[in-house]
């Protein structure tokens, strides 16, 4: 369920950094990017895929990949990926953009959020990417988040 508050500045910045020091936080190995198919020719699902989202829009899906050189154009943006899964007992609302915007202010990117839900461990989950060459220093950002109150 989403939560509906009012809040201070200062309370979502205390909520936040609270849902961010009990959210898992995982660095996901390799690059990734964003692999296009027609409509007509859907990504393949199955237990052992090695994909972690898809999406799609009105002309064609779009499968988050690791980044393969044989099986991608080497043209295709990379990314880096991190992802968090919060527990079930958290207000968690604004935490996509109140990181995203530490990020930018940081790091001087934007970054792409892919959100889901798995209620076995918890509820919401996001898989975040930004290009890899800033994954170091996001992940950095992340981590002094979490290390102050």
């Amino acid at each position: 369920m989403v939560d509906v508050s009012m809040e201070t500045q200062e309370q979502v910045e205390r909520r936040l950094r609270g849902v961010l020091d009990r959210a898992a936080f995982v660095v996901h190995d390799g690059e990734w990017c964003f692999r296009e198919t027609p409509l007509s020719d859907p990504p393949t699902l199955s237990a052992d895929a090695d994909l972690l989202a898809v999406v799609r829009d009105e002309d064609s899906w779009s499968a988050l990949v690791p980044f393969d050189a044989a099986s991608v154009p080497a043209e295709v943006e990379r990314f880096g990926v991190f992802s968090f899964h919060f527990p079930a007992e958290v207000d968690n609302s604004g935490f996509v953009g109140w990181l995203a915007t530490h990020l930018k202010l940081r790091l001087g990117t934007g970054v792409f959020v892919v959100c889901g839900s798995n209620r076995a461990r918890g509820g919401i989950y996001d898989y975040w990417g930004c290009p890899t060459h800033l994954l170091p220093e996001a992940v950095t950002v992340v981590e002094s988040l979490r290390a102050r109150p």
